[in-house]
């Protein structure tokens, strides 16, 4: 160890000696090490890193694909995840959930619109998630609201005629039990413990509050399932799935496998459900209803496993250019240090005495490196969560703990070897006659060779690189450039809901003052309203057909819906390119027309 140590403080006073070698060549390692490092923790926390659920490799997520209306992802409706439960001889246990915005009161603080999961009383024990205070649901929280008493007469005693019917008061509604993440719990109720049992109102619905989740708690799916990924708070959804509706689709559905079960037994069981369905329902028969077991880990990152790996592949090939570089400097420099070298050989220096002071050397070098790398990545890594794309899982989670420590280590123990090594048995091997004869020639010939590989190599690498991003780039002008239909220059967005108004009037009269205050304001040129947003994800899918064919099932068609008021169009700069755009009279609805939907009656769709 002394010698170890002895070896590591010479090879310091001699890079003392040489800043301008030492500076070059630190500040080439540092940027290689710290966009590896960067990018790996990204690779961990994504793609390496469990989900933080309880066994989540026995975790799935069952899809309903609609194969002949060429629609695959969709939620499952009420009905149809009853049926499921009931055949689960693969699956332990299935959780369904539903997510969205909802505008909430209490007596705590102002109005607040916040995100809501709607889901089945066994949520967090599938999941395997703990609660912090209070309790998580129990299965009587489930318990469907019974329907009000009809009305009533009663005779009184004595007398031949009853009295006119007195209608009896409607038992009143059992409130819905919610349970607060541990974030929202911080942010509203001040980490207060007595808030266990408080009411939350939401329209005409109360919640009852009963407990907070522990930290962390998150809800892990693909971007294409639209769900929140951290609701504020949970509800516990009350119905009776043994009559619920089999068309109304909007509930995302997660199973957790059987001991000893695997993901093809559990995918020949679905298959057989959906064969069922597909007979009972003509319907579902038309649609094509399949359904589709995914292992939910792979089925969250698959989006952007391969993008993850091939911007890791990259900035590998980044890290051997910069060894490169510096075992080119390395060489350049022993050539410098032949006398020296050759010096200490004829003095009695072994070939490993010279070889293990020159990679000595190196690993100052890499050590130095890896340490200004390490400050780079985590720049990287702040510079990366603010600009994250959403559709980007488990972002949040990126941060440098002991396995991007151990990688970033091993990368400079590497990168010591990979670009000290070969100098280092050039430098060792010196020609003791001729170069303190003065003679240099034989060397200078070997030296030069050597040189030449490694700028070829390096130059191959780069040229790699250049290609690979000459097409990013490319990609990113042609997608930058992509007619969107619309024009988003000037156009701000909020969004907005009422739930202590009654009545469609009332609604609909709300809506036109705000917008006729909106439209007062100087500046505003356009006022709109739409259920989604343009490419945000968060669309309405239903049947079609036209009225002719309504009666036939196997006219219908599935297609996306927004549901937008007059006035988008302009406001949008969307160029109607055959008859004409929407006006109020077009909000006036003779009939209401049953669709499917997408999205869930829990909640509603969210305006903009």
């Amino acid at each position: 160890m002394a010698t170890l140590a002895k070896e590591f403080g010479l090879a310091a006073r001699s890079l003392r000696k040489s800043p301008g070698f030492a500076v070059t060549a630190i500040s080439t390692l540092a940027l290689g090490i710290g966009a590896s490092t960067a990018i790996f923790s990204v690779v961990n926390a994504v793609l390496l890193r469990p989900l933080p659920y309880k066994e989540p490799e026995r975790l799935a997520i069952v899809w309903d694909d609609l194969r002949n209306r060429n629609v695959t992802n969709f939620p499952f409706a009420a009905g149809d995840f009853n049926d499921l439960r009931e055949q689960g001889t693969s699956f332990q246990g299935f959780a369904a959930v539903a997510t969205g915005r909802q505008s909430i009161t209490d007596d705590v603080s102002k109005p607040e619109m916040v995100t809501a999961a709607f889901a089945t009383t066994n949520i967090f024990s599938l999941l395997g998630v703990n609660v912090a205070l209070g309790r998580g649901f129990i299965e009587s929280d489930g318990t469907p609201q019974a329907p009000p008493a009809p009305a009533q007469t009663a005779a009184q005693p004595g007398t031949a005629q009853a009295p006119a019917a007195q209608a009896q008061a409607p038992p009143p509604r059992a409130p819905a039990m919610i349970v607060l993440s541990h974030g929202f719990w911080q942010r509203r109720y001040g980490s207060d413990s007595a808030v266990i049992g408080k009411t939350i109102n939401s329209g005409a619905q109360v919640g009852q509050i009963v407990g907070v989740l522990a930290p962390g708690v998150e809800l892990l799916f693909p971007p294409k399932a639209n769900i929140e990924r951290v609701p504020d708070m949970w509800v516990a959804i009350r119905a009776n799935f043994d009559s619920a509706s089999r068309i109304d689709h909007g509930l995302r559905v997660i199973g957790r496998l059987k001991d000893g079960a695997t993901f093809g037994t559990a995918q020949a069981q679905v298959d057989r459900l959906a064969a069922d369905l597909r007979q009972r329902f003509p319907i579902k028969n038309t649609a094509g209803l399949y359904m589709r077991v995914e292992p939910m880990k792979l089925d969250v990152v698959r989006t952007v496993q391969r993008p993850l790996v091939l911007l890791l592949g990259a900035v590998g090939f980044v890290l051997l250019i910069a060894c490169a570089n510096v075992a080119n400097l390395l060489l350049v420099r022993a050539s410098a240090r032949e006398r020296e070298l050759a010096v200490r050989s004829a003095l009695g220096g072994s070939r490993w005495a010279l070889v293990r002071q020159m990679l000595a050397e190196s690993l100052v070098l890499a050590g130095a490196g890896a340490a200004i790398g390490l400050l780079l990545a985590q720049a990287g890594i702040d510079l990366l969560a603010a600009t994250a794309p959403s559709n980007l899982p488990r972002i949040e989670g990126v941060q440098i703990d002991v396995t991007v420590l151990a990688f970033c280590v091993l990368m400079a123990a590497a990168s010591a070897v990979i670009f000290g090594l070969i100098p280092a048995l050039r430098a060792s091997r010196p020609n003791v006659a001729d170069i303190l004869r003065g003679g240099r020639a034989a060397s200078q010939f070997g030296g030069n060779a050597l040189r030449n590989g490694v700028v070829v190599a390096e130059v191959a690498l780069s040229f790699v690189l250049l290609v690979g991003s000459g097409l990013m780039v490319r990609s990113f002008v042609a997608v930058a450039r992509a007619d969107t239909g619309f024009d988003a220059k000037g156009i701000l967005t909020f969004q907005m809901q009422n739930n202590r108004l009654r009545g469609r009037d009332a609604r609909v009269a709300f809506v036109k003052q705000v917008r006729d205050k909106l439209r007062a304001i100087p500046g505003v040129t356009g006022i709109t309203s739409a259920s989604t947003l343009p490419l945000d994800g968060n669309d309405s899918n239903g049947r079609w057909v036209t009225e002719t064919n309504a009666a036939d099932e196997k006219s219908f068609r599935q297609a996306e819906f927004f549901f937008v008021q007059p006035g988008y169009f302009e406001t949008m700069n969307t160029k109607i390119i055959a008859g004409r755009s929407l006006v109020d009279a077009d909000s006036r609805t003779r009939r209401r027309r049953r669709r499917t939907r997408r999205r869930s009656n829990w909640p509603p769709p969210r305006p903009h």
